[in-house]
């Protein structure tokens, strides 16, 4: 069995693992069932793809989007590991590609949709190529208290009772509810090894702004990350084109994606988006979970989110690379009416639009909160942090005010009003503003007209979309939308309890962008690099980031390699992407590109290298013998790489290392035995 920690030097080209990715990869290798809750961007992939090529045998993969799939297998080919993916986006082609590797016994991982389980023949077929493992990637699809529920999952727990093989679960955001669910229904409710591995991601900065010219807080957001790769989210098919069109309008290149698209076009941008720097996709929550894309620096939401956990796998398409990336989320009393009339008006029974309410009652508490954002997110999934000083409360404190009074006035008026009515017209009654409907009902009678008087209507808007954030008012579908007191409001208005609230949440989004991945000066290297990564990536028709990500080329333009050892040492540059790519980028950094012999070239970077470097120095000196006269003899370059790889310590070992026979052995045998052992 091959130790995790070699490979993942040689295929992927990484000098150590994240945290926690040894402790899970060391489970799932040697056939633990396992559960692991990683952030995104975490290397999740890796802790299922490492311990597969560990294994014997086959390793299926389900996964729930077909791009996602098609991505890992192209990346993983790059990195020369045989991969492939049954889905029903493959060719004829691709499908017999895929079966007769699987004959040949080639195939490492399969990946497949869990819709393909419906089909008894499919699990026919994986006992017959000997699968072995079962890896489950967006585990928290199984759960139908997650947020995203998908029926098929449902087959996996019966997949692994009959292939009787261990099986390992990723996800990147599982809350407790979600997490015993996957328990139960994948491993029968046996307890796997669980890691969780914290929801955390240090890179991203965090922050929210009240709706005020929403199409100016977006543009002038991207404005000022012109040139980087971003994704805005928005609640309506409609809104993604007109938003595009806008950022296209002020000089961005941006398109747009949602499912009512043709699939040729939406594939024509999942390319694009994949291939192209700094392009911005304006989309529905459609996009994006199947898009492996390391370099998204930033991601916007024209609208709220749908729920705590939405909002997180959302925001954690961005900076998946580690580098530093941002997020604005843009939110208001629309929106909260919009998520709370979905949940009211769906056919789920009343325990789960309960449920639903309070994971949206997060999620308003994280817009709402009034000190750091990031220890609210972590709570909220059961981590406590300190104040992270990287959100923008953490940046700018907000104002806090005693809202009692003010609450209970609010209450008082819509329930004076048989809770019949929405903010506007509640908010002209506590003002005393006698508007034609106000007169008409008979409410400028009311003991609370005009009792409002001392706040402005914006902030009595303010204090309305706080207490619909804080669950205190609820939209009533039955009502026509008028806000309806919950119970949780009743201690306030019968003056038991005193609620804070914050003064004001307007604030501008033009917040600066974070600082370029390298510095000014090595900032041509990396156009120059990110140019013939793009030339390589249009002529093997694969995403950039397959040929190497973004952190990959910073560090080649702040390391500048001068030889292909070098080069081996960036992280990111395994054996395989080396021999295909390694020249190409060296000659852009060195302006000559280095040759070296495959066998040679399959040591670049590791020790070994410089013992055969010194063994073929040996050789040139020995080639006519010492006094230079004898018959000229050599070692293919695979037989020094042999010996330089085993260093073999006496006379018989080297000879079995590099087969040389009696009459090399006497002219290169000791000279070669004292380079080995000085190495």
């Amino acid at each position: 069995m091959q130790h995790p920690r070699d490979l993942l030097a040689r295929i992927f080209g990484f000098g150590a693992f994240r945290p926690g990715q040894e402790e899970i990869v060391e489970a799932v290798r040697l056939g633990r069932d396992t559960l692991a809750i990683m952030p995104t961007g975490g290397g999740k992939s890796l802790c299922f793809q490492l311990p597969a090529l560990c294994r014997d045998g086959v390793t299926v993969v389900i996964s729930p989007l077909i791009a996602l799939m098609r991505d890992q297998v192209r990346s993983l080919r790059e990195a020369g590991v045989e991969a492939g993916a049954l889905t029903s986006g493959n060719t004829d082609q691709e499908t017999e590609e895929v079966f007769q590797a699987l004959d040949e016994g080639r195939l490492k991982l399969l990946y497949m949709a869990p819709e393909r389980l419906a089909s008894g023949a499919t699990t026919a077929l994986l006992r017959r190529v000997g699968v072995s493992l079962i890896a489950v990637d967006e585990a928290h699809c199984v759960s139908q208290w997650g947020h995203d529920f998908r029926p098929d999952y449902l087959r996996i727990g019966e997949l692994k009772r009959s292939l009787d093989v261990p099986l390992a679960a990723f996800t990147a955001t599982a809350d407790e509810e979600t997490r015993a669910e996957i328990i139960t229904r994948l491993f029968d409710g046996r307890e796997p090894a669980t890691f969780l591995r914290g929801f955390d991601r240090p890179n991203i900065h965090l922050a929210f702004a009240v709706k005020d010219s929403p199409r100016k807080q977006i543009l002038d957001f991207a404005a000022a990350r012109r040139g980087q790769s971003g994704i805005v989210y928005c609640a309506t098919r409609s809104k993604t084109e007109v938003l595009a069109q806008a950022l296209r309008e002020a000089g961005h290149s941006a398109c747009h994606y949602h499912g009512g698209m043709e699939a040729d076009p939406r594939r024509e941008v999942e390319v694009r988006f994949q291939q192209e720097d700094g392009l911005i996709v304006c989309a529905t929550i459609a996009f994006g979970m199947g898009i492996d894309k390391p370099d998204i620096r930033w991601v916007a939401h024209a609208d709220l989110s749908k729920s705590i956990e939405a909002y997180y796998q959302e925001i954690g398409r961005a900076g998946r690379d580690g580098a530093p990336a941002e997020t604005l989320t843009l939110y208001g009393p629309d929106d909260i009416r919009l998520r709370r009339s979905q949940i009211d008006e769906s056919p789920a029974p009343l325990e789960r639009k309960e449920a639903d309410h309070a994971r949206l009652n997060a999620l308003l508490g994280l817009a709402e909160a009034m000190s750091c954002r990031r220890q609210v997110l972590l709570r909220y999934f059961g981590e406590d942090s300190a104040p992270c000083g990287h959100c923008d409360l953490c940046d700018r404190p907000v104002q806090l005010f005693d809202a009692t009074d003010a609450v209970r006035k609010a209450l008082s008026a819509a329930l004076r009003t048989g809770e019949w009515f929405g903010s506007g017209h509640l908010i002209d009654i506590l003002t005393g503003t006698a508007t034609a409907k106000v007169r008409e009902k008979g409410h400028d009678q009311l003991p609370t007209f005009g009792v409002g008087r001392e706040l402005t209507k914006t902030v009595w808007g303010a204090v309305f979309r706080q207490m619909m954030g804080r669950d205190l008012l609820r939209p009533d579908p039955e009502r026509f939308g008028g806000l309806r007191m919950t119970e949780a409001a009743r201690p306030i208005l019968r003056g038991e309890e005193s609620i804070t609230l914050r003064k004001d949440t307007l604030q501008t989004t033009a917040r600066p962008a974070v600082k370029a991945m390298v510095s000014e000066e090595d900032a041509p290297l990396l156009s120059a690099l990110k140019a013939k990564r793009r030339a390589l990536a249009e002529a093997a028709r694969v995403p950039a980031y397959v040929i190497f990500p973004d952190r990959t080329l910073a560090e080649m333009a702040e390391r500048r390699p001068a030889t292909l050892d070098q080069m081996a040492q960036i992280n990111g540059v395994g054996a395989k992407k080396l021999e295909s790519y390694g020249g190409a980028f060296l000659a852009v950094i060195t302006g000559a590109e280095e040759n070296l012999h495959p066998a040679r070239l399959r040591l670049a970077g590791q020790p070994a290298a410089e013992v055969f470097d010194r063994l073929a120095e040996a050789q040139l000196r020995l080639m006519r013998g010492e006094d230079g006269t004898g018959k000229p003899m050599s070692l293919s370059q695979t037989s020094l790489r042999r010996i330089a790889e085993a260093r073999p310590q006496t006379l018989d070992e080297l000879d079995r290392a590099g087969d040389l026979g009696a009459a090399k052995l006497e002219r290169f045998g000791e000279a070669f035995l004292t380079v080995c052992r000085g190495a």
